[in-house]
């Protein structure tokens, strides 16, 4: 399943040039996503040539976000990345294809997604991937003056098609460390979003550090100021049920 015509030239124009084994390990990829795709529920994308665009290029959209992160790394070691909410993989496992040298960890609630997942990653030879199963809600809380196994652990957390803004940033910005960023893909409402959820940011000590319009869509990019307050994140469904800092009318 090659990449579609113009696929290449649209990834050199990001900046991104990619090598010939990178694009055949995304090639593989893909082809194990939509084969197990036919069992289980991953994706609503079946046709490869769209997948092309729609899933490898809208990951790899992220790569300047994530090379900004790995120059102003204030530590030794490599950068860790979370995939929140990562369904099929997407898009921790084209950007840990391309990124080998950084580690990536993705997240998402469905076992039987995880297990596949975990699969695909054994058969790419990705050891820089970690798959678990669990909620933000859980592994990122404060719970019994111990934090989460995964609150404060990241340099940049990522995420795609998981909620609205002032949703997603009470799950992913207690998973980034202080100085960490959160990139989040959205559509065309980033904007009506980023107001809705500029009180829920500021309760989570967080500021946006910019928008990035792409070819699929448009990054947000949150920088976590501080240390998250310990009630955040609340239990499992509170977030979605009752959004951060948006009135119940609004929400």
């Amino acid at each position: 399943m090659p990449p579609p015509r113009g696929w290449i030239e649209r990834v050199a124009a990001l900046g991104i040039e990619l090598e010939a084994g990178e694009i055949d390990r995304l090639d593989r990829y893909l082809s194990l996503l939509l084969a197990a795709n036919e069992r289980t529920n991953l994706t609503a994308v079946r046709d490869g040539d769209e997948a092309w665009d729609r899933h490898l290029l809208d990951a790899l959209t992220l790569l300047p976000v994530l090379a900004d992160a790995g120059d102003n790394l204030q530590r030794e070691g490599a950068l860790r990345v979370l995939d929140l909410g990562t369904g099929g993989g997407l898009p921790g496992i084209p950007l840990a294809i391309v990124l080998p040298g950084s580690r990536f960890t993705l997240l998402d609630a469905t076992r039987k997604k995880v297990d596949i997942v975990g699969e695909i990653a054994g058969e790419l030879g990705r050891g820089n991937v970690e798959v678990i199963a669990g909620r933000a809600e859980t592994l990122a809380a404060w719970d019994k003056r111990s934090p989460g196994v995964l609150r404060d652990a990241f340099d940049v957390v990522v995420a795609r098609a998981v909620g609205r803004l002032a949703v997603l940033a009470e799950l992913a910005v207690p998973c980034a460390r202080v100085g960490g960023l959160c990139a989040l893909v959205k559509g065309q409402k980033a904007d009506e979003e980023l107001v809705e959820a500029k009180k829920a940011l500021h309760m989570l000590h967080a500021a946006h550090a910019g928008t990035l319009d792409t070819p699929t869509g448009r990054i947000v990019v949150l920088e976590k100021r501080r240390e998250t307050p310990r009630m955040y994140p609340r239990r499992d469904g509170e977030p979605k049920n009752r959004p951060l800092g948006v009135t119940q009318d609004r929400a």
